[in-house]
């Protein structure tokens, strides 16, 4: 088999096939993709004299995908360089080039004799030792396998990745029976190391894991909606993010997938069960009504939920008309969202008698009895489950996980009583005197196996950090109310927000100090990273906007002052400081990263200097140092353009540029070449770590202080240009030029000549004066205000 994956074909160029193409490439995999050859030209192709042999033509569907990967959203592609990974071709013409491919991988129709007939090709052309893959959503693997030769069985499984393939964690890797176990083990690790993964081994059911019990949920509460009496939005308020799943909540969510897909998916299973499984999958009537008129969804622009304008209308199922959308409210509901934790507030509604209680009772007992009745069908462990469910679906906590928040003793006791059948390996675990499926002993995680009925630890990849349990285990070096220094091992510190949104005040700043001087004595290095929602969405602008309104400007001052002092220690430490962003990383989040050491980002990182959309400039450093990337990101021996690197600079913080990924964060100069990429956010710390003692272990050394070049009063005036140009034609308002002024003043380097030299602190107290100047200003509070509030810009 092989021991690389250098290069791969996907054969099926729909969405789904060229998602995969798309994430192969991101990770720098070239990936030739395949698609029929069309039976028809187009309109165009007629107009242009093409024919059905023109190459063009026979390619045009793959090609097509492929352009399409440029303007879909959200993007598919980390950067849009990555297409050049991407060729393309037909099933005719270049099928043979499959020979190739270390990994194929077949993504055509939904079709069993279709996927064979596919099979057979491949198995003429693919070379001795290839992996060969399907991302079937539910059809038999050991049936597409059938018929083929001894060495493509040893090396085929399914790899059924969720859609969005680069955004969507869980990838399920399905194994038949004579899959050799080298390369179930070796797609497992790729998947989790190199496609940034979490990987679960299923069996080789329908729809086999997540698509089996997230469809067998959604019907139930589709169902249940109905019975109760409930309408579309009033089931949405209450089974999106109260209980731990996705803001889409449950037509929502199946209006993105849309009704086509997901009937397909519910129909597979419902066409291979019997009973009363089958019941459950069997379709409304007045869903398949909304299939017959087209209503699936988002990409139909109607579906369960429908925009007037302004207003999104909830479809009404008994009239199939659409009206006002309606939230669910009892007292008990409001008593809920009081608690802390998902799991607490579903405990407290489940065992209520309110509406909101009754409905989320019934539809999480079955969803609860139905997992420990296939466990053992659909996977070999609970925690197979509960992870494809949390993977696959969003889910904060998978069915056992549940289980044990809502208490598996008292649950089972009234699920008993409403004449539910409950597994009997549940019941088992009961009278043993385990009353949850997870028990957590020294910082280690352990599952209830039903098989041998004990304990065992639950395996995980030696990349995966939690940092929950190293406090558990290690304990804190010292915390305060922003943050936490915790000591990561192997002589390495780690300093963890967590202050809401991980917004920087005062608290995070002092820990930072502290943290400095602590691994200055004791430490290798240090990692900047935490495990919240997002890295840092910024300053605290709520402290900050509650001091201008005070008039409190010398504590603003003081407070910007100390943030960059921290910057430059960080800047200037004696030992290297590594930082770990991921998701949002904005304002003074980026202005954190971009002083360290080195960087190592999470792949999806949304990485901006954003402060002019709330009516300011960067202040802890984040002009100097953004600057001071695009001339350290020129090749060696080649002299700085500082009009160019000014007028850079200026653009990317004038127009709250932000990067979509963290290869994008490097084109705009927030990262640098030297920084480093974590295709899998598990791994983030752990990479960052590693970073850390390579550094520390190649002997580092500080930067040494030098002047800055500066464009200075030219500079100036040319920076202002551009922006008289936008004001002029009415683009930016007379406000935007305020701030533009000041940030073009900071970027240039003041009144000084061009080509002057001045040091980092001189251009820090540029720095911060416009800040304050800004901060005062009521048209930048009435921004902040606008931000806090509405969550977004506001133009005045």
């Amino acid at each position: 088999m092989v021991k690389h994956i250098r290069k791969a074909a996907v054969i099926g160029s729909g969405v789904m096939g060229s998602g995969i193409a798309a994430h192969l490439a991101n990770i720098g995999i070239p990936v030739l993709l395949l698609d029929m050859v069309p039976h028809e030209l187009t309109d165009e192709e007629r107009k242009k004299g093409r024919t059905l042999e023109d190459p063009d033509v026979r390619n045009r569907l793959a090609r097509t995908a492929v352009q399409k990967l440029l303007k879909q959203k959200p993007a598919p592609l980390t950067s849009k360089k990555n297409i050049s990974r991407i060729s393309t071709g037909n099933m005719e013409d270049d099928f043979e080039k499959i020979k190739d491919a270390d990994w194929i991988i077949e993504v055509v129709v939904e079709n069993l004799e279709i996927k064979k007939q596919v099979f057979s090709k491949v198995d003429q052309y693919r070379k001795q030792g290839s992996i060969v893959s399907s991302n079937t959503s539910g059809i038999s693997v050991r049936q597409m396998a059938e018929g083929r030769s001894a060495d493509f069985k040893k090396h085929f499984l399914g790899t059924h990745f969720f859609n969005p393939a680069r955004y969507l964690k869980l990838l399920e890797v399905i194994p038949i029976d004579e899959t050799e176990p080298e390369v179930l083990s070796f797609m497992k690790k790729f998947g989790e190391d190199v496609l940034g993964k979490g990987v679960v081994e299923a069996k080789d059911t329908p729809n086999f894991i997540a698509n089996r019990i997230g469809t067998y949920g959604l019907l139930v509460t589709v169902q249940e909606m109905l019975k109760g009496g409930y309408t579309i939005g009033e089931v949405d308020s209450i089974t999106g993010p109260l209980i731990g799943r996705p803001k889409s909540a449950t037509f929502r969510t199946l209006d993105v997938v849309g009704l086509d897909t997901f009937s397909h998916v519910a129909k597979n299973v419902y066409n291979q069960v019997t009973g009363e499984e089958k019941n459950v999958f069997r379709l409304p009537e007045f869903i398949e009504q909304m299939l017959e008129k087209g209503w699936i969804g988002s990409k139909a622009k109607q579906g369960f939920y429908k925009k007037e304008g302004k207003d999104i209308l909830e479809l009404d199922p008994m009239t199939m008309t659409y009206s006002a959308r309606q939230t669910l409210k009892t007292s008990g509901l409001e008593a809920a969202k009081q608690m802390k934790g998902a799991g607490a507030r579903l405990k407290a509604l489940v065992y209520s008698d309110d509406r909101a209680g009754s409905l989320l009772w019934k539809i999480t007992a079955p969803t609860l009895v139905y997992s420990a009745e296939l466990t053992g069908e659909i996977a070999d462990s609970i925690t197979a489950v509960d992870q494809a469910m949390k993977w696959g679906f969003g889910w904060s906590e998978g069915p056992f996980e549940m289980w044990d928040s809502i208490g598996v003793k008292s649950s089972v006791q009234k699920l008993e009583a409403e004449g539910w059948k409950v597994a009997d390996w549940v019941k088992e675990m009961l009278a043993k005197g385990h009353e949850t499926f997870y028990l957590k002993e020294n910082g280690k995680t352990f599952y209830y196996c039903f098989e041998s009925g004990e304990y065992r630890a639950l395996q995980e990849n030696k990349k995966t950090i939690h940092l929950s349990s190293l406090k558990e285990t290690k304990g804190v070096i010292k915390k305060n109310s922003g943050a936490s220094l915790i000591d990561l091992g192997d002589d390495v510190a780690l300093l963890e927000f967590h202050s809401k949104s991980n917004a920087i005040g005062l608290d995070i700043i002092q820990m930072l100090k502290f943290a400095l001087e602590e691994v200055d004595a004791n430490y290798k290095g240090l990692v900047i990273g935490n495990q919240g929602k997002n890295f840092c969405v910024g300053a605290n602008l709520a402290m900050m906007l509650m001091e201008a309104q005070d008039d409190n400007y010398m504590e603003i001052d003081m407070i910007i002052r100390q943030f960059q002092e921290t910057m430059m220690k960080v800047k200037y430490s004696s030992k290297p400081v590594v930082a770990a962003p991921f998701g949002m990383t904005l304002g003074g989040g980026t202005e954190l990263c971009l002083p360290a050491a080195r960087v190592q980002a999470s792949s999806e990182s949304y990485m901006g200097l954003v402060e002019t959309g709330v009516g300011l400039i960067p202040g802890g450093g984040g002009n100097k140092e953004l600057y001071l990337n695009y001339l350290k990101g020129l090749p060696e021996g080649v002299k700085p353009d500082i009009q160019e690197a000014a007028i850079k600079t200026f653009e990317t913080i004038a127009l709250a540029k932000t990067s979509t990924s963290a290869q994008e964060a490097k084109e705009l100069n927030i990262l640098t070449a030297e920084d480093q990429i974590s295709i899998n956010q598990d791994h983030l710390l752990y990479d960052a770590k590693k970073l850390v003692l390579t550094l520390s272990e190649s002997g580092y050394r500080p930067p040494v202080k030098e002047k800055v070049p500066v464009t200075g009063e030219t500079g100036y005036a040319a920076l202002l240009l551009g922006a008289e140009s936008l004001k002029l034609s009415g683009a930016i308002s007379e406000h935007d030029m305020k701030i533009a002024k000041k940030l073009a003043f900071v970027i240039a380097g003041g009144r000084v000549p061009f080509g002057a030299e001045v040091t980092e602190e001189y251009l820090l107290n540029l720095e911060r004066e416009a800040f304050l100047s800004l901060v005062s200003e009521p048209k930048s509070q009435a921004r902040m205000q606008h931000m806090l509030v509405k969550g977004k810009p506001l133009r005045n």
